[in-house]
Order: C-alpha cells, then structure tokens, then sequence
C-alpha cells in the first residue's frame, strides 16, 4: 500500500520545498495542489477520506500550506471539517513554514534554559513565523512582545496570536533600528523572525545589553537579521548571549518537519497544528 502525501496550497504553485520534505519524510507520493480555498477543497478531501477503509486508511495524508497563513489556517479548518466518523485522515498544518521553523527556533532556546517569567521580545513579529514564535514562548511563560512598522499593527496581531493561544502578548513599533534598540532594551530573548536579507538589530543594541541572555534569528540570507551572529550558530556564546542562528535552527526544523510527515501515516486520526508540533520539536530539541 502506497503512502499518499496531498499538498493543499493556498498560493498559485505548490511548494517545492514541501514536496521534497514530504518525500523525505517517508511518504511514497506527494501530490500537490495550487489555488485551494475552502470552497474547492471539499471534492479533494472526499477523495482522501473514502478511497481506502480499515487500517489502510492511514497510508493517505493531507499537507496544508501557502504563504498566507490566514487563508492556509481557514483551509485547515474547512479541511478537520470535512471528516466525520471513520471517514477522515491525518492532516498536517504548516503554512510557511511558520509552524516547524517558529517551533524548532522556541525549542532549541527552552533547551538552553528556562523561559519562564523572561522578557522576550519578537522583532518583525507580525509574520508567519514571529506570531508562531511569540505563541510558543508565551506557552513557555515568558513575557512577550511583538514588533512590526507600527505599533498599532503590532497591537493587534499580539491580539490575535493571544486568542489564538490563550496569553498575553503586547505591541511595540519596530520600524528603525532606534525603534528596534528601544524595543530589546530591557529582554532577556530576541527572536528574529524577519524577511531575508534584511537585518533588524545592529550588533551595538544586544553587543553590551546586560539583560539580553540568549538570540535567535531564522534569516539565513546576509546581511543576518542579527548583526555578529553567525548563521550556522546552535547555542554560541558571545560573552553570555547563546545566539541560534538560522541554519543552526533549520537542522531541528528540518528534522521535526519530516518526523510529522512520517506520523501522519502512523494512523488517520493525527491533526498536527501548532501545539502538537511545538511539543514534538520539544522532544527532539
């Protein structure tokens, strides 16, 4: 029996990049789909649920993704929906990239030490991955803030991630590094989760910062979203800062991204969204 991977995409391709994973994530077929939204997905989701009964019912799985992670969360839901009784099978949520980066990034810095009770501060923190990241810390208890270009925008994404995880999270502005400096001046944590390419915190805002005690930055493109980390760092100590840069997260992320495509299959009742992956990439941080 075949394991059928089905990529629903929000964007106008499917990702190449979660196909690849997918395949190495053990599944033998991905198939991927362009343009879905909840008003189309319902026919390829009765394609999935009622090809294959029993047992073998767990060889097929679903992937939703896209770059828009409203519109991939709505198609999540409208996808969990869809099933009923024993008619459903394992999905998987992962818009972006934004559950498994955000996830391996929160693990690796909950390894290094509690966060419990630290300041943290998400610097572009309004995309797929900061607002991931700024829920996962706040499940670590850590006191959080989000910054964006303005500090209104910032205001109310840190609603939405609070509702979507049940904390408390504020809104800082964030649009110049003097913004930027002001908004780290007083963390213990620093994630950046920026576009690539784009550097967010000079090296003079966290180099001689008493309070900052670790750093993390998914950018993986010069010049780094950190100035004076390097990419490939995975709990490098300067001077008593362990900073986490992008490729040091993306060993875990990639990991954790292919042993969910491989639990999927492990039964056809897996939901894998936030929680659930965040807890895994805990387990193997």
């Amino acid at each position: 029996m075949k394991k059928l991977l089905f990529l629903f995409d929000t964007d106008e391709m499917p990702s190449v990049f979660d196909t690849v994973v997918g395949y190495d994530g053990g599944a033998d077929r991905v198939t991927g789909y362009a343009n879905v939204t909840p008003d189309n997905v319902g026919a390829l989701v009765d394609g999935t649920i009622y090809t294959r009964g029993g047992k073998d019912k767990q060889n097929t799985a679903i992937f939703v993704g896209g770059g828009n992670m409203a519109k991939a969360r709505r198609l999540f839901e409208k996808v969990k929906k869809s099933f009923f009784g024993p008619f459903r099978v394992s999905v998987m949520l992962d818009s972006n990239g934004s559950n498994t980066t955000a996830a391996a990034g929160v693990a690796l810095l909950a390894k290094a030490m509690p966060l419990k009770g630290k300041k943290a501060v998400v610097l572009a923190g309004t995309g797929p991955v900061g607002m991931r990241a700024a829920g996962f810390l706040g499940m670590e208890g850590a006191d959080v803030t989000i910054t964006s270009r303005t500090k209104e925008r910032a205001e109310e994404a840190a609603k939405v991630i609070g509702k979507r995880f049940g904390i408390k999270v504020s809104g800082a502005a964030g649009a110049t590094d003097e913004e930027r400096a002001a908004a780290v001046k007083d963390a213990n944590i620093v994630y950046s989760a920026g576009a690539i390419g784009v550097q967010l915190l000079p090296k003079s805002a966290w180099e001689n910062n008493p309070n900052i005690e670790l750093l993390a930055d998914v950018n993986a493109q010069p010049p780094l979203g950190v100035e004076g980390i390097e990419a490939t760092d995975k709990g490098k100590d300067y001077n008593g800062k362990l900073a986490f840069g992008a490729l040091g997260i993306g060993g875990l992320k990639l990991k954790l991204h292919r042993e969910c495509i491989a639990k999927l299959f492990e039964s056809s009742e897996g939901v894998y969204d936030a929680e659930e992956i965040y807890a895994l990439a805990k387990k193997m941080a």
